[in-house]
C-alpha cells in the first residue's frame, strides 16, 4: 500500500485545524488513512506504530507538523493537496486582523482580550495556560493529555486570581454569545450553564433553543473537574460567576456523578445562590433536596425543560405524540426476526452515550458500554459489541491518531457495517452533532453506509431499524431541519432528544411496549 510522509519544519497548526483538514481531504480523495499531527514524542511513537517511516520522523521536533497518508492506489499529489489546504485554512483564519501573533504576550499587545483558547499538544498546554493565567486571562484548554496534578495546580492558580480555567479537554463553551470548540449556535437568553460534560452542554443548550429559550453563558469545566482530586474548583467558580451575572436568571449544572465530597461542596455553595438552580448529575445517587429553588432532574432533556419553565419561557414545538411514538416502535418491532434482540448505540457524544445507557438499563438487559461506571456494565473490548451496547466512539481507543467522529465519521461508518453483520442486532441508535467544528453534513455522509448496512441485513432476511437524533439548531451551519429531513427520507426514525432516541429503541426491541 502506498505510504506518504512529509515533515513541515517549524509549522504549527492547532489540533482542530489539523483534524478538520485531514477529514476533508480524506473524504475528497478516498485515502485509506490521513494523519496530521504536531511531531511530539507521543505522536511520533503513534505514527511509527501505524507503519510510517521512523527514520524520517526521528529528526522531527515538536515544532514541526507531520503529514502522513496511506492509500490503496498511488496518489503522489495528495501530500501537496493537504499542505495547500492547511496553509489556505491558516490564511482564512487570519482574515480581518491580518496578523498572527506567535505568543500569548504578543497577542495581548495587539488584542484587547480577556480569554485565550489553548489547543496545543497536551504536554505543552499546561505551560501556555499558566502563562495566560499569570497575565490575567481566563483560559479554555481544548487540549487533552494534561495530567491531573497539572490541572489541580492550574485551577488553584485560576481560583487565586479570580479567573476561569475551563478544561483541560474542554470541548464546548459559549461565552458572551461566542461558541468555543464544538459549540452550537443558540439564541441569547437568561439561562446559564456550568457543565463538566461537552455534549451534555450541547444537548441542553440546543434543547433550550429549540424550545424557545436562550443561553446567557455556558461554561465548560472539563470532565475531571468534579473528581475528588480536582474538587470541583471550576464548577464552584462557574456557580459564583453565574450567581453574580445580571443576565442569568436560572443556573443549570450538568455532570456525570461527582465524587461524594465534591457533591457536598457544590450543594453547600448553592446555599448562597439566590437564583433557581437545576442540577442534572447523570446516573447519580438521589439527593435530599432541602431548598425549594433547587431542582434535581435525571435527564438532559429534563434539565432543559425545567430551566425553561423557571426562566419564564413557554415551551414551543418539539411536542411528541406518544401514541404515534409507540405505533412506530410496534411497526419496526414486527419487522424483526426472532434472533434480533439487541440495541447498538454508536455515539459521537460521550455524555449522550452515558445518558442512553442510564435510561436503557431499566428497560433492557444486559447493557454494556465503554463509558459505564458500574463494573458489571463495562465493555471489556470496545471494538467488539455485546448485548445491548452503547459505545462512545470519541473514546481515545478509537481516536488515537484519527479525527474525532464529530469531525470525520469514518470510525462510525466502519462500525455500522460491523453491527449490521451481527444477526442479533435489531436497532442502531446514531447521534448527529451539529455546530462549529463538526462535519459539514454528518447525516449526508452517513446515509450511503446505512443503505449498505440495510442491504447486508436484508441478504439474511433481516430488517435493521435505525433511530437517529440530531443535536443541533436551525442556526447551525449544517441546518437542523435539513439534517432531520435527510434522516426521515432515508426511513430513519428521528427523535427530538437523545433520551427519546433511547426510549424509542427500547420500545422497538420490546415490541412497542
Amino acid at each position: 500500500m502506498p505510504v506518504y510522509l512529509k515533515v513541515l519544519r517549524n509549522e504549527y497548526f492547532d489540533s482542530v485545524t489539523l483534524m478538520s483538514v485531514a477529514a476533508k481531504v480524506k473524504e475528497e480523495t478516498g485515502a485509506e488513512l490521513v494523519v496530521m499531527l504536531m511531531a511530539t514524542a507521543m505522536n511520533k511513537t503513534m505514527l511509527v506504530e501505524r507503519g510510517f517511516d521512523s527514520t524520517e520522523l526521528r529528526a522531527a521536533s515538536a515544532n514541526d507538523c507531520v503529514i502522513g497518508v496511506t492509500t490503496k492506489v498511488p496518489s503522489p499529489s495528495i501530500v501537496a493537496q493537504l499542505e495547500n489546504a492547511l496553509k489556505g485554512g491558516g490564511k482564512q483564519e487570519r482574515k480581518g486582523q491580518g496578523i498572527s501573533p506567535a505568543t500569548i504576550s504578543s497577542a495581548l499587545r495587539q488584542f484587547d482580550a480577556n480569554l485565550v483558547v489553548i489547543s496545543t499538544p497536551g504536554e505543552y498546554a499546561a505551560r501556555e495556560a499558566e502563562l495566560a493565567l499569570r497575565q490575567g486571562l481566563n483560559v479554555m484548554i481544548f487540549s487533552d493529555n494534561v495530567s491531573v496534578p497539572e490541572e489541580v495546580r492550574l485551577k488553584a492558580l485560576a481560583k487565586e486570581k479570580g479567573l476561569l480555567l475551563m478544561g483541560p479537554d474542554c470541548g464546548t463553551a459559549i461565552i458572551n454569545g461566542v461558541g468555543l470548540g464544538f459549540a452550537n449556535r443558540v439564541r441569547a437568553g437568561n439561562i446559564g450553564l456550568v457543565a463538566a460534560s461537552g455534549t451534555g452542554l450541547q444537548e441542553v443548550s440546543v434543547l433550550i433553543h429549540r424550545l424557545g429559550g436562550g443561553i446567557s453563558q455556558a461554561i465548560g469545566v472539563g470532565g475531571r473537574d468534579l473528581s475528588g482530586d480536582v474538587g470541583g474548583l471550576m464548577m464552584l467558580a462557574g456557580i459564583r460567576a453565574l450567581a453574580e451575572d445580571a443576565a442569568t436568571l436560572v443556573v443549570v449544572l450538568l455532570s456525570k456523578p461527582p465524587a461524594r465530597e465534591v457533591q457536598g461542596a457544590i450543594l453547600e455553595a448553592l446555599v448562597g445562590v439566590e437564583k433557581p438552580v437545576v442540577v442534572c448529575f447523570l446516573d447519580g445517587e438521589p439527593v435530599d433536596n432541602p431548598e425549594a429553588r433547587w431542582h434535581f432532574v435525571a435527564t438532559l432533556e429534563g434539565a432543559a425543560k425545567v430551566a425553561l419553565g423557571l426562566a419564564g419561557a413557554r415551551a414551543q414545538g418539539e411536542g411528541v405524540d406518544n401514541s404515534l411514538f409507540a405505533a412506530l416502535a410496534r411497526e419496526e418491532g414486527r419487522k424483526l426476526m426472532p434472533t434480533q434482540r439487541f440495541i447498538r448505540g454508536l455515539y459521537c457524544g460521550g455524555t449522550l452515550c452515558a445518558e442512553a445507557l442510564m435510561l436503557s438499563r431499566a428497560r433492557v438487559q444486559p447493557v454494556f458500554s465503554n463509558v459505564a461506571k458500574r463494573d458489571n456494565e463495562k465493555l471489556l473490548n470496545p471494538l467488539v459489541s455485546s448485548g445491548h451496547c452503547f459505545i462512545d466512539l470519541g473514546d481515545d481507543i478509537f481516536t488515537q491518531g484519527r479525527p474525532h467522529p464529530m469531525i470525520d465519521p469514518s470510525i462510525r461508518l466502519e462500525r455500522i457495517l460491523q453491527e449490521a453483520s451481527d444477526p442479533e442486532v435489531a436497532v442502531l441508535i446514531l447521534d448527529f452533532v451539529l455546530g462549529y467544528g463538526s462535519h459539514a453534513d454528518p447525516v449526508g455522509v452517513t446515509l450511503p453506509t446505512l443503505h449498505i448496512a440495510r442491504e447486508i441485513a436484508a441478504q439474511s432476511g433481516r430488517h435493521l431499524a435505525v433511530v437517529g437524533y440530531v443535536c443541533g439548531t436551525d442556526l447551525d451551519k449544517q441546518g437542523y431541519d435539513a439534517q432531520c429531513k435527510k434522516l426521515e427520507s432515508a426511513g430513519v426514525l428521528t427523535a427530538t432528544s437523545t433520551a427519546q432516541a433511547a426510549e424509542l429503541a427500547c420500545k422497538i426491541v420490546a415490541g412497542g411496549v
